[in-house]
C-alpha cells in the first residue's frame, strides 16, 4: 500500500470514529453544559446544525479541491475536525457546542476529497478494490468510535473529545508531511452559481418520474438519523446503560451491518431480485425495532442485532433499482440529486425524532422506535409500487 493511500484511510478512519464516539456520551454531554432534565431537542439541533452547514458547504470544498488542489483542502477538513473537538472537550455553555458542531459541518469534506484523492492516484482496474477498503476503514472506524467514545467518557466525560482532537491533530501533522498533492489544479475561477446545493433538486420538478425513488432514499435516510439522535438517551432510560454499554451496544450494531453490506447483498438479490431483498431487509429491521420498542433487558438488544443486520440487504439492492431510472449520460446529475436528498433528511429527522423522543420519554421511551417502523413502512409502500412499475 503506498504512502499516501495510508494517510488517507487513516484520515478516514478517525473521521468515523469521531462519529461513532459522540452518539454515547452526547445526552450526558449536553445535560452537563444545559443542566437540563430532557436534552433530546439539543441533540437534535446538533444534529441538524451539522448537516445543514455540510450541505451548504460540501460543494463549495468539492468544487475549491478541483481549483486548488485535494491536498489543502483535506488539510483544511482534518483542523476541522480537531478545532471541533476542542469546542466540544472545554464547551461551558450551549453555544460553544454549536460553534463545534458547526465547524465540523463547515469542514466535513474528508470522505468527497478521499474519494476523489483516491480516483486521482488509482489507475480503473485499482478503483474498485481501493474503494471497497475505503469504505471498510470507515466501517472499522464507526465500530471502534462508540466503544471508545463510551470507555473513556466513563472515566471523564470531555477525555473522548480531548483524545480525538489529539489523534486529528497527528493525522494533520502526518498529513501536512507526508501527503502529496496528487494533480495539478485547474486554478479556474469558481463558478458561484454551481455551488447551490439546491440546484441539483431543481432537475426533479422537469423529471417527475424520478419523485417516488428520490423518496424512497430520503426516507430511509431519515430513519437512519434517528439512531444517533435517540439510541443513547433510550438505553440510558430504559436499561441505565452507562458510557460503555452504549458504546458496546452501538458497536455490535455496526458489526452486524457492515458484515451484512459486505456479504448478503449480492445472493439477497441473486434469489429473491432486487425489490424482494429490499423489502426483506426493512422486514428486518422493523422486526428488530419493534423489539426493541418493547424491550426491558438490556440483553434483547444484542439478540437481535443478527436480525437488525438483514437491514443491509436493503441499500444496495436499492441503489442497483435506482441506477435504472435514468440513462447512463444522466448517471451523475442523478446522483447529485440523491446526495441532495440525503442530506436534507439529515437536517430534517434529527428534529423529527427527537421532538418525538421529547414527547414520549417520561411515558414510553421506546415508542420511538415504532415511529421508526411507520416511516419504513410508508417507505416499503413505494417501493413495493416501484418493483411492479
Amino acid at each position: 500500500m503506498t504512502r499516501p493511500l495510508i494517510v488517507i484511510f487513516s484520515a478516514i478512519v478517525l473521521d468515523a470514529v469521531g462519529i461513532g464516539l459522540i452518539f454515547p456520551i452526547l445526552p450526558a454531554l449536553l445535560e452537563d453544559v444545559t443542566h437540563a432534565g430532557n436534552v433530546a431537542p439539543y441533540i437534535g439541533i446538533m444534529t441538524a446544525l451539522y448537516a445543514a452547514v455540510q450541505f451548504v458547504f460540501a460543494p463549495v470544498l468539492g468544487s475549491l479541491s478541483d481549483r486548488i488542489g485535494r491536498r489543502p483542502v483535506l488539510l483544511i477538513s482534518l483542523l476541522g475536525a480537531a478545532i471541533n473537538y476542542l469546542f466540544l472537550a472545554f464547551a461551558g455553555s450551549l453555544w460553544m457546542l454549536l460553534i463545534g458542531r458547526a465547524i465540523a459541518g463547515l469542514t466535513s469534506a474528508n470522505l468527497s476529497v478521499a474519494t476523489a484523492y483516491i480516483t486521482d492516484i488509482s489507475g480503473e482496474d485499482q478503483r474498485a478494490r481501493r474503494f471497497g477498503l475505503l469504505n471498510a476503514m470507515f466501517g472499522i472506524g464507526f465500530i471502534v468510535g462508540p466503544v471508545l467514545g463510551g470507555t473513556l467518557g466513563d472515566y471523564w466525560l470531555r477525555l473522548p473529545f480531548i483524545a480525538a482532537a489529539v489523534l486529528n491533530g497527528c493525522n494533520l501533522l502526518i498529513a501536512l508531511i507526508m501527503l502529496p498533492e496528487p494533480r495539478t489544479p485547474s486554478r479556474q475561477p469558481i463558478n458561484l452559481a454551481a455551488l447551490n446545493p439546491l440546484k441539483p433538486l431543481g432537475w426533479l420538478f422537469e423529471v417527475r418520474s424520478l419523485w417516488p425513488i428520490i423518496a424512497v432514499f430520503f426516507l430511509l435516510s431519515a430513519t437512519g438519523e434517528a439512531y444517533g439522535t435517540c439510541w443513547a438517551l433510550w438505553g440510558g432510560d430504559v436499561f441505565h446503560w452507562n458510557g460503555l454499554w452504549i458504546g458496546l451496544s452501538l458497536g455490535a450494531f455496526g458489526v452486524c451491518q457492515t458484515l451484512a453490506q459486505a456479504f448478503l447483498p449480492g445472493p439477497a438479490v441473486k434469489l429473491l431480485g432486487e425489490r424482494a431483498a429490499i423489502l426483506t431487509g426493512v422486514a428486518g429491521t422493523c422486526l428488530a425495532l419493534t423489539f426493541m420498542a418493547f424491550a426491558t433487558e438490556g440483553w434483547i438488544v444484542f439478540a437481535i442485532m443478527p436480525v437488525f443486520a438483514l437491514g443491509g440487504l436493503g441499500v444496495p439492492a436499492l441503489q442497483a433499482m435506482a441506477t435504472r431510472q435514468v440513462d447512463d449520460s444522466r448517471q451523475g446529475q442523478f446522483q447529485g440529486v440523491l446526495a441532495s436528498a440525503l442530506s436534507l433528511a439529515s437536517i430534517v429527522a434529527p428534529l423529527g425524532f427527537s421532538g418525538f423522543y421529547f414527547a414520549v420519554r417520561e411515558s414510553w421511551p421506546g415508542a420511538v422506535w415504532l415511529s421508526v417502523v411507520a416511516v419504513y413502512a410508508v417507505a416499503a409502500g413505494m417501493v413495493w409500487r416501484l418493483g411492479r412499475g
